[in-house]
């Protein structure tokens, strides 16, 4: 039996260390770190998958079946039935016309371009005059919706203050919810969701930075010009986010029209959402008034593509 060699001189002999432990593939490195950045939304996801996306595609279930409230035993699946009759309904597409000018005059046109006003109004008014105005924009804004319409209603009615105020000027008046009552209703969505689009443009006008447009007032550009060529381009984002959000809820407007109108007189103020109401719970078609919902959610989903669209290419 031999003995191993005596080390060298300047040869240090060490004990072996503990072996390190292999490094998980570079895979299941990333999935694991996902998995840990995703577990506080969690809760959110879960939440969303039942409040929302269950609703959702239930809904869109029902859309396809013959459902009704009463008078059935059970409901039976009818693939797009619902859907062609409703192409088909001359009350439905009067409806969407309607849904479209109540959308363009109240949000698009209304609202947007009235609160960018107040926001670049309120940006050279004095303290007091922004106080004052903010407040009264506000509280239309906070008021409940069915208490808004009660409003609107007794301002436009035939003895209403409008009338009251007309024939005090000895100008002609008339019954506004008869003759126009789709322009009524489009302007009392106006009077009431105003104080959103100004809030957003005051937010967005004040992170423009003043040397800007100072520079531009010293080179000789009148107001037009510094708002055409300087304040909207700066806030076009924010002019974008602002229709979208504005649009989003206005097709969804309900209590407001039923309040004032009931969608009348006949059917000359019934958007869809009054449509869908009518067709599901007064005539108790489930699952017709559910193809329309979806077919509404179609629609928002559409503009909101839009929208987004064009914000990604602005620069």
């Amino acid at each position: 039996m031999t003995s191993a060699p005596p080390a060298g001189p300047g040869v240090v002999k060490t004990a072996p260390g503990p072996t390190a432990p292999p490094h998980p593939p570079a895979g299941r490195r990333g999935v694991r770190r996902a998995l840990t950045r995703a577990l506080p939304l969690s809760p959110a996801v879960v939440l969303l998958l039942l409040f929302l996306a269950g609703p959702i595609a239930y809904c869109a279930y029902i859309a396809f079946t013959d459902l009704q409230l009463t008078g059935q035993a059970e409901s039976s699946f009818i693939g797009f039935d619902n859907f062609r009759a409703a192409f088909k309904d001359d009350a439905f597409l009067n409806a969407v016309w309607l849904t479209l000018v109540f959308t363009v005059l109240s949000s698009l046109i209304g609202q947007n371009t009235l609160g960018l006003s107040l926001a670049v109004l309120m940006q050279r008014a004095s303290k007091p005059v922004r106080t004052v105005t903010g407040g009264i924009v506000i509280a239309a804004w906070v008021l409940p919706e069915v208490v808004a319409g009660f409003l609107l209603y007794a301002f436009f009615r035939r003895e209403g203050t409008l009338n009251a105020v007309l024939d005090w000027l000895h100008l002609p008046s008339q019954n506004w919810l008869f003759t126009l009552p789709i322009l009524a209703v489009s302007f009392a969505n106006v009077w009431r969701g105003t104080a959103f689009s100004m809030l957003v443009y005051s937010a967005a006008l004040n992170e423009i930075p003043k040397e800007i447009t100072e520079a531009a007032e010293v080179d000789g550009a009148g107001g037009w010009r510094r708002m055409w060529h300087i304040t909207l381009p700066m806030i076009r984002r924010s002019i974008g986010t602002n229709l979208m959000l504005n649009t989003l809820q206005t097709l969804s407007v309900f209590g407001l029209i039923w309040v004032m109108t009931r969608g009348g007189p006949g059917n000359r103020s019934q958007t869809l959402p009054l449509f869908m109401y009518e067709q599901a719970f007064q005539k108790s078609m489930i699952g017709y008034g559910t193809a329309v919902a979806l077919l509404l959610l179609v629609v928002g989903s559409l503009f909101s593509l839009v929208y987004m669209r064009l914000l990604r290419t602005e620069v």
